[in-house]
C-alpha cells in the first residue's frame, strides 16, 4: 500500500525521543497522525490518530493492523521522523 508522508517531526529530550508524522495511505480518505516515542531510540511506541476531523474508524482500524504488521511500512515513518530530527 503506498504511504505518503505529508508532515514529521521528532525532537530529542531527557526522558527520549518524541515525535509525530502526518501521512496518507492509498486508498484510505483521511489524513493520519503517528506519535512516536521511545526512551533510547531502539524499542517504539506509536499511538494513531486522524490527524485532522475524524474518519472511518474501520479505516484508522486498518491502517493501525497494517502498521502493526508490516515493518517496513512502520520504518518508512520511522525513517521520515528521524530525518527531521537530523535536519535540526
Amino acid at each position: 500500500m503506498k504511504l505518503t508522508i505529508v508532515n514529521a517531526v521528532m525532537e530529542k529530550r531527557e526522558e527520549g525521543y518524541f515525535g509525530s508524522v502526518q501521512f496518507t495511505l492509498e486508498q484510505h480518505a483521511s489524513l493520519y497522525e503517528i506519535s512516536l516515542h521511545s526512551k533510547r531510540g531502539i524499542d517504539w511506541d506509536y499511538s494513531l490518530n486522524f490527524a485532522k476531523e475524524s474518519g472511518s474508524e474501520e479505516e484508522l482500524l486498518a491502517a493501525d493492523s497494517l502498521i502493526e504488521t508490516d515493518d517496513d511500512l512502520f520504518n518508512l515513518i520511522l525513517d521520515a521522523a528521524e530525518e527531521a530530527l537530523a535536519k535540526e
